[in-house]
Protein backbone atom coordinates (compact mmCIF):
# COMPACT_ATOMS: atom_id res chain seq x y z
CA UNK A 1 0.00 0.00 0.00
CA UNK A 2 1.38 3.76 -0.74
CA UNK A 3 1.82 6.35 2.09
CA UNK A 4 -1.31 7.75 1.93
CA UNK A 5 -3.57 9.60 4.73
CA UNK A 6 -6.13 7.36 5.94
CA UNK A 7 -9.71 9.12 6.29
CA UNK A 8 -12.69 7.80 7.72
CA UNK A 9 -15.84 8.93 5.57
CA UNK A 10 -19.27 8.06 7.05
CA UNK A 11 -22.69 8.82 4.98
CA UNK A 12 -25.65 8.63 6.72
CA UNK A 13 -29.52 8.58 5.84
CA UNK A 14 -29.85 12.21 5.73
CA UNK A 15 -31.18 14.21 2.61
CA UNK A 16 -27.79 15.94 0.84
CA UNK A 17 -26.20 12.60 -1.06
CA UNK A 18 -24.86 14.89 -3.37
CA UNK A 19 -22.55 16.25 -0.23
CA UNK A 20 -21.23 12.48 0.42
CA UNK A 21 -20.57 11.62 -3.38
CA UNK A 22 -18.41 14.49 -4.06
CA UNK A 23 -16.97 14.46 -0.77
CA UNK A 24 -15.41 11.17 -1.52
CA UNK A 25 -14.55 12.32 -5.06
CA UNK A 26 -12.85 15.49 -3.12
CA UNK A 27 -10.32 13.05 -1.72
CA UNK A 28 -10.00 10.23 -3.63
CA UNK A 29 -8.53 13.18 -5.80
CA UNK A 30 -6.25 13.86 -3.22
CA UNK A 31 -4.88 10.52 -2.86
CA UNK A 32 -6.54 9.65 0.33
CA UNK A 33 -7.14 6.30 1.45
CA UNK A 34 -11.14 6.20 2.40
CA UNK A 35 -12.76 4.40 5.00
CA UNK A 36 -16.16 3.80 4.53
CA UNK A 37 -19.14 3.68 6.59
CA UNK A 38 -22.65 3.57 4.90
CA UNK A 39 -25.79 3.30 6.78
CA UNK A 40 -28.66 0.78 5.27
CA UNK A 41 -30.74 4.02 4.54
CA UNK A 42 -27.99 5.93 2.72
CA UNK A 43 -27.61 3.67 0.01
CA UNK A 44 -31.58 4.18 -0.56
CA UNK A 45 -31.04 7.82 -0.24
CA UNK A 46 -28.06 7.61 -3.07
CA UNK A 47 -29.77 6.40 -5.41
CA UNK A 48 -33.01 7.61 -4.61
CA UNK A 49 -31.75 11.42 -5.01
CA UNK A 50 -28.70 11.37 -7.46
CA UNK A 51 -29.93 8.43 -9.79
CA UNK A 52 -26.56 6.78 -9.48
CA UNK A 53 -27.54 3.04 -10.09
CA UNK A 54 -24.91 2.16 -7.30
CA UNK A 55 -24.85 -1.63 -6.77
CA UNK A 56 -24.36 -1.61 -2.84
CA UNK A 57 -23.64 -5.47 -2.81
CA UNK A 58 -20.49 -4.87 -5.34
CA UNK A 59 -17.72 -2.93 -4.30
CA UNK A 60 -18.54 0.94 -4.68
CA UNK A 61 -14.99 1.80 -5.30
CA UNK A 62 -14.81 0.88 -9.23
CA UNK A 63 -18.40 2.11 -8.79
CA UNK A 64 -17.20 5.65 -7.91
CA UNK A 65 -14.25 5.84 -10.05
CA UNK A 66 -16.40 5.12 -13.30
CA UNK A 67 -18.92 7.37 -11.96
CA UNK A 68 -16.47 10.65 -11.94
CA UNK A 69 -14.03 9.00 -14.62
CA UNK A 70 -11.01 8.76 -11.63
CA UNK A 71 -7.76 7.55 -12.73
CA UNK A 72 -7.29 3.77 -10.72
CA UNK A 73 -4.10 5.58 -9.35
CA UNK A 74 -5.47 7.85 -7.07
CA UNK A 75 -6.83 7.30 -3.70
CA UNK A 76 -7.81 3.97 -2.44
CA UNK A 77 -10.99 2.53 -0.17
CA UNK A 78 -11.97 0.08 2.09
CA UNK A 79 -15.57 -0.89 3.13
CA UNK A 80 -17.30 -1.45 6.38
CA UNK A 81 -20.62 -2.81 7.56
CA UNK A 82 -22.43 -0.95 9.63
CA UNK A 83 -22.62 -3.34 12.66
CA UNK A 84 -18.89 -4.59 12.36
CA UNK A 85 -17.65 -3.20 15.49
CA UNK A 86 -14.34 -4.99 15.16
CA UNK A 87 -13.65 -3.26 12.65
CA UNK A 88 -9.79 -1.66 13.08
CA UNK A 89 -11.57 2.04 12.88
CA UNK A 90 -13.34 0.69 15.66
CA UNK A 91 -9.55 1.32 17.79
CA UNK A 92 -7.91 4.35 19.00
CA UNK A 93 -4.90 2.55 18.18
CA UNK A 94 -5.70 2.43 14.37
CA UNK A 95 -3.96 5.48 12.75
CA UNK A 96 -6.25 7.55 10.78
CA UNK A 97 -6.11 11.55 10.63
CA UNK A 98 -9.84 11.68 11.17
CA UNK A 99 -13.52 10.97 10.06
CA UNK A 100 -15.88 13.26 8.27
CA UNK A 101 -20.60 12.22 8.57
CA UNK A 102 -21.42 13.48 5.63
CA UNK A 103 -24.26 14.01 5.73
CA UNK A 104 -24.99 13.54 9.40
CA UNK A 105 -28.48 12.74 10.26
CA UNK A 106 -29.97 13.78 13.65
CA UNK A 107 -30.25 10.18 15.01
CA UNK A 108 -26.52 9.96 14.17
CA UNK A 109 -25.55 13.43 15.55
CA UNK A 110 -27.54 12.02 19.19
CA UNK A 111 -25.64 9.20 19.17
CA UNK A 112 -22.35 10.67 18.83
CA UNK A 113 -22.88 13.53 21.21
CA UNK A 114 -23.85 10.72 23.85
CA UNK A 115 -21.25 8.47 23.12
CA UNK A 116 -24.05 5.84 22.37
CA UNK A 117 -21.64 3.73 19.64
CA UNK A 118 -24.52 1.50 18.73
CA UNK A 119 -22.99 1.11 15.48
CA UNK A 120 -19.83 1.20 13.83
CA UNK A 121 -20.27 4.68 12.40
CA UNK A 122 -21.33 6.32 16.04
CA UNK A 123 -17.92 4.45 17.37
CA UNK A 124 -15.64 5.76 15.10
CA UNK A 125 -16.76 9.12 15.98
CA UNK A 126 -16.12 8.60 19.42
CA UNK A 127 -13.08 7.35 19.17
CA UNK A 128 -11.80 10.38 16.82
CA UNK A 129 -13.16 12.55 19.61
CA UNK A 130 -11.10 10.43 22.90
CA UNK A 131 -8.06 10.71 20.51
CA UNK A 132 -8.44 13.92 19.89
CA UNK A 133 -8.53 13.60 16.16
CA UNK A 134 -10.84 15.70 13.25
CA UNK A 135 -14.41 14.70 13.22
CA UNK A 136 -16.45 17.18 11.18
CA UNK A 137 -19.58 16.08 11.24
CA UNK A 138 -22.19 17.47 8.22
CA UNK A 139 -25.12 17.75 9.91
CA UNK A 140 -28.54 17.91 7.64
CA UNK A 141 -32.04 19.17 9.07
CA UNK A 142 -34.21 22.42 8.80
CA UNK A 143 -35.21 24.03 10.79
CA UNK A 144 -33.16 22.75 13.78
CA UNK A 145 -34.92 21.63 16.99
CA UNK A 146 -33.33 22.94 20.51
CA UNK A 147 -32.20 19.27 20.83
CA UNK A 148 -30.38 19.18 17.83
CA UNK A 149 -28.79 22.48 18.64
CA UNK A 150 -28.04 21.38 22.26
CA UNK A 151 -26.43 18.04 20.32
CA UNK A 152 -24.18 20.06 18.31
CA UNK A 153 -22.97 21.86 20.82
CA UNK A 154 -22.31 18.71 23.01
CA UNK A 155 -19.98 17.78 20.18
CA UNK A 156 -18.08 20.94 19.47
CA UNK A 157 -17.18 20.74 23.50
CA UNK A 158 -16.22 17.39 23.09
CA UNK A 159 -13.47 18.86 19.77
CA UNK A 160 -15.66 17.78 17.08
CA UNK A 161 -16.60 20.37 14.70
CA UNK A 162 -20.13 20.97 13.25
CA UNK A 163 -20.01 21.68 9.49
CA UNK A 164 -23.29 22.57 8.17
CA UNK A 165 -24.75 21.42 4.65
CA UNK A 166 -24.79 25.39 3.97
CA UNK A 167 -23.44 26.14 0.72
CA UNK A 168 -22.51 29.26 -0.33
CA UNK A 169 -23.32 31.49 -3.63
CA UNK A 170 -20.45 33.77 -4.51
CA UNK A 171 -18.36 31.46 -6.63
CA UNK A 172 -21.55 31.50 -8.72
CA UNK A 173 -22.55 27.97 -8.98
CA UNK A 174 -24.14 26.43 -11.92
CA UNK A 175 -24.96 23.02 -10.99
CA UNK A 176 -25.46 20.81 -8.07
CA UNK A 177 -21.91 19.23 -8.52
CA UNK A 178 -20.57 23.13 -8.26
CA UNK A 179 -22.49 23.03 -4.46
CA UNK A 180 -21.65 19.72 -3.32
CA UNK A 181 -17.67 20.57 -4.19
CA UNK A 182 -18.19 23.97 -1.78
CA UNK A 183 -19.11 21.99 0.91
CA UNK A 184 -16.47 19.06 -0.06
CA UNK A 185 -13.59 21.65 -0.49
CA UNK A 186 -14.55 23.06 2.95
CA UNK A 187 -14.01 19.91 4.21
CA UNK A 188 -10.86 19.41 2.60
CA UNK A 189 -9.62 22.72 4.42
CA UNK A 190 -10.23 21.53 7.79
CA UNK A 191 -7.86 18.70 7.18
CA UNK A 192 -5.33 20.75 5.66
CA UNK A 193 -5.74 19.33 2.16
CA UNK A 194 -5.67 21.86 -0.47
CA UNK A 195 -7.95 22.30 -3.40
CA UNK A 196 -9.34 23.59 -6.66
CA UNK A 197 -12.81 23.15 -6.19
CA UNK A 198 -13.64 26.43 -6.66
CA UNK A 199 -12.82 30.00 -6.39
CA UNK A 200 -11.37 30.87 -3.12
CA UNK A 201 -12.50 34.20 -1.59
CA UNK A 202 -10.29 37.01 -1.90
CA UNK A 203 -12.57 40.16 -0.74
Amino acid sequence: MQNRDHVIVAVTGASGSIYALRTIRALLLTDIHIHLILSDYARVVINEELDTGLDFRAPVLPQIRSLYTLPDTLGDMTEYPLKNQAAAIASGSFPVKGMVVVPCSMKTLAGIAHGYSGNLIERAADVQMKERRTLVLVARETPLSLVHLRNMTAVTESGGIILPAMPAFYQKPATFDDLGDFIAGRLLSLFGYSHSLFQQWKG
